[in-house]
C-alpha cells in the first residue's frame, strides 16, 4: 500500500511525479471507458455525444489534481460511460426516444426557398446555409442546390440538383 501512496499520492499534495502517474493512469482509463462507449461518442459529435465528452473531462480532471478519490471517480466515469452506452442502445430501437435525444434533421431550404420555420426552430440563419455553399460548393449562391438539410450534428448538408449531363 506504501508504494501506491508513494507513486500515486493522496489527498491535494501532489507532486510532478504523482500527477504524470495519475495522468498516465487518466489515460488508460479514458481509453477504455471509450472504447466500452463505442465509435459514435466522438465519431458522431451531436449533443448527446458531446455529454459524454464533456462530462468524462471534468470527472477524470478531478483523478489527476487529486480532487477526488481514484476509485469513485473511475466508477462514477464507467457509468457516464454506461448511461451513454445504454441510452444509445435503446435509441437505436426507439425512434421517438432518438429523436428526442440525438434530434431530427431539418431541411431548411428547397428549390430556391429558404423554409423560415424549420430555420427559426434550428436557430439557423441564411447566411449559414450560404457559408456551406461558399465551402462545399465554391458558390456565392445556392443555384446548383436543390435542398439544405441540417444535420443532427449541426452541419448543413448540401444536395445539388441532379444534371443530366454529369450522369452519362
Amino acid at each position: 500500500m506504501d508504494i501506491i501512496v508513494a507513486l500515486f499520492g493522496e489527498g491535494k499534495e501532489l507532486d510532478s511525479l504523482q500527477m504524470a502517474m495519475r495522468a498516465a493512469v487518466a489515460f488508460v482509463a479514458t481509453l477504455i471507458l471509450i472504447r466500452i462507449s463505442g465509435r459514435r461518442s466522438f465519431g458522431q459529435r451531436s449533443p448527446f455525444d458531446y455529454v459524454v465528452a464533456i462530462l468524462l473531462g471534468a470527472t477524470l480532471s478531478r483523478l489527476i489534481v487529486g480532487a477526488s478519490p481514484a476509485i469513485p471517480t473511475l466508477v462514477a466515469s464507467l457509468v457516464i460511460v454506461l448511461m451513454h452506452r445504454a441510452l444509445g442502445w435503446v435509441c437505436v430501437r426507439s425512434r421517438s426516444l432518438e429523436s428526442l435525444v440525438v434530434g431530427v434533421e431539418r431541411e431548411v431550404y428547397r428549390d430556391g426557398h429558404f423554409n423560415d420555420d424549420q430555420m427559426s426552430a434550428a436557430l439557423i440563419t441564411r447566411a449559414d446555409v450560404l457559408e456551406t455553399a461558399r465551402q462545399e460548393l465554391h458558390s456565392l449562391d445556392l443555384d446548383d442546390v436543390h435542398a439544405a438539410i441540417l444535420e443532427r450534428n449541426g452541419e448543413v448538408s448540401l444536395i445539388r440538383k441532379s444534371d443530366p449531363e454529369r450522369r452519362r
